[in-house]
């Protein structure tokens, strides 16, 4: 396998916005090499197979919407308490709109695990490695609540997520932070 970092992140990068436009099924080592407008047989040269390269998906998908270090350390520089979980989780839901491709290529990646153990096993370490930083970063910031506290907003936050990400109109916009305080209010 070719071993170019720059290049095989580019390539993971458009199987993101390939997996989140087209779904699993378009995408194609050909669909990748066309969205990162490189030459065709790229990505073949950098990834053993198809399940290879959703391996790395799973992977990298968190890298992107990972929050910015010095943006996080700016938020974080507020008291303690419930009013900056709700900044927090509203920065959270900020980055996933912005980065809305990211967030539906990683549920597309949740659907192709339940037909690809692999693929499942590499996402289920990937996500649970997250969350518990979450829960790890929650407990050592000192904010309000438990592991239980955390776990249980990362679920509804995913369902809200999931929610305003496919069907913006559901939920109209203004809503989502009354949603967002009153969720944290009541954990």
């Amino acid at each position: 396998m070719t071993s170019n970092p720059t290049r095989r992140t580019a390539l993971v990068d458009a199987a993101i916005e390939v997996l989140a436009r087209e779904g699993a099924r378009g995408l194609t080592f050909r669909a990748v090499d066309v969205e990162a407008g490189v030459p065709k047989g790229t990505a073949s040269n950098y990834f053993a197979n198809r399940d290879d390269l959703l391996r790395q998906v799973a992977e990298h998908i968190h890298v992107r919407l990972t929050p910015d270090a010095v943006r996080l350390a700016e938020t974080m520089d507020a008291p303690p308490d419930k009013s900056l979980v709700v900044r927090l989780l509203q920065e959270l839901l900020g980055r996933l709109q912005v980065d809305r491709t990211g967030y539906l290529a990683l549920l597309e990646l949740r659907l192709e695990a339940t037909r690809r153990p692999e693929l499942q096993a590499a996402l289920t370490k990937a996500i649970s490695t997250h969350l518990e930083e979450n829960v790890r970063f929650h407990l050592d910031a000192g904010l309000p609540g438990d592991r239980t506290t955390v776990v249980s907003l990362y679920l509804a936050m995913s369902g809200l997520v999931v929610e305003h990400l496919t069907l913006p109109d559901v939920l109209p916009e203004e809503e989502m932070t009354r949603l967002i305080t009153a969720l944290v209010e009541r954990t």
